[in-house]
Formats: C-alpha cells, sequence, structure tokens
C-alpha cells in the first residue's frame, strides 16, 4: 500500500524518508504455521484479510499471472493493523 506523502499538518515528506520505512500490506493467504524441532505446529496470529506492517527487505517477492506479491515470514511482520 502506498504511504502518505504529507502528513496531517501538511508537511511534505521527502522520498527519502521512504526507503527504510516499515511497509503496510493485506494478506491474501496464510499458511498452517511454523513447525517446531518437535514436530508440532503452532498456529500464527495473522490470519487472510489482515492488514499488517512488515519489515521492507523481510519479505520475497514472487510473480505470478501478472500479479506481484511478497511472501513473508511471521517474523517479518510488525504489527496486525486495525
Amino acid at each position: 500500500m502506498k504511504q502518505e506523502e504529507k502528513t496531517k499538518t501538511g508537511i511534505l515528506l521527502p522520498e527519502i524518508t521512504e526507503k527504510d520505512k516499515p511497509e503496510q500490506g493485506k494478506v491474501i493467504a496464510v499458511g498452517p504455521g511454523k513447525k517446531t524441532s518437535a514436530g508440532k505446529v503452532n498456529p500464527l496470529e495473522v490470519k487472510s484479510g489482515d492488514i499488517v506492517l512488515f519489515t521492507k527487505y523481510g519479505p520475497s517477492e514472487v510473480k505470478i499471472d501478472d500479479k506481484e506479491y511478497l511472501i513473508a515470514r511471521e517474523e517479518d511482520i510488525l504489527a496486525i493493523l486495525e
């Protein structure tokens, strides 16, 4: 999702400030969870439809049917936004 280029008070943000900021996205699908060394599956806290904040360089980019998606580990997700 595109970030705001102007603050609520009207201050314009230079392009450089956007480079290392976390990004927002919508979760399209999730897997079953992360498997522990004991073989148990820990369920994920995120679910399809959640809007999340994630680290900029964490996810991997993939292209499927001319659409670009990001594949992220739950560790790369900083917050679930309401």
